[in-house]
């Protein structure tokens, strides 16, 4: 063989172990998205297994909220069935707006205020949030990374023809939506 034609193979060689790293580093920042997303869907359940006690023990003492109780129930059912971070997104921030005005109505009543259930509810809730924030932060970060590799040259040629797609970001739309639902006692 002359030294023109192991010169092409050495750059064939070059070129195939470069397109393997830059494909297992997409599967690797894929994977790690996917895991983020997984992580924010068991915190969302979470908080969707806590509002229904939240809204028993209050009923116990506002019955005639009933409007309220069926919105709330409406919504998580809403945040539930979402799919995309994007429907996720805005169907979490309806049910943080009307778990704000069930706790709204909380405050109205000095008896829930004191009882221990509703306190506990509340701090696992409020835990909830906290953890559901930190799983959005993490989510976010890896669809920013694996979003910028996609973007960046050359790997966006490989990207597109191994047919990878950017994810969405999951994000919180109004300042108001960001704050965690809080009682004051």
């Amino acid at each position: 063989m002359s030294l023109t034609n192991w010169i092409i193979l050495g750059v064939i060689l070059i070129f195939i172990f470069w397109l393997i790293a830059v494909y297992n580093g997409l599967i690797k920042l894929k994977n790690r998205t996917k895991e983020a997303w997984a992580d924010i869907e068991v915190q969302l359940k979470r908080r969707h297994d806590l509002i229904p006690n939240l809204i028993e023990t209050v009923k116990g003492y506002a019955t005639h909220e009933r409007e309220l109780f069926e919105k709330v129930t409406k919504a998580r059912a809403q945040a539930m069935q979402a799919t995309s971070p994007e429907e996720k997104g805005k169907a979490e921030n309806a049910l943080s707006n009307t778990l704000k005005s069930l706790f709204a109505v909380a405050e109205n009543y000095p008896d829930l205020k004191a009882s221990e259930n509703f306190a506990k509810l509340q701090d696992e809730l409020s835990d909830t949030e906290n953890k559901i924030q930190a799983a959005r932060r993490f989510y976010n970060g890896n669809v920013r990374d694996f979003n910028t590799k996609l973007e960046t040259f050359p790997t966006n040629l490989i990207a597109n023809q191994l047919n990878f797609h950017k994810f969405d970001f999951f994000e919180i739309e109004d300042e108001k939506e960001k704050e965690v639902p809080s009682v004051k006692f």
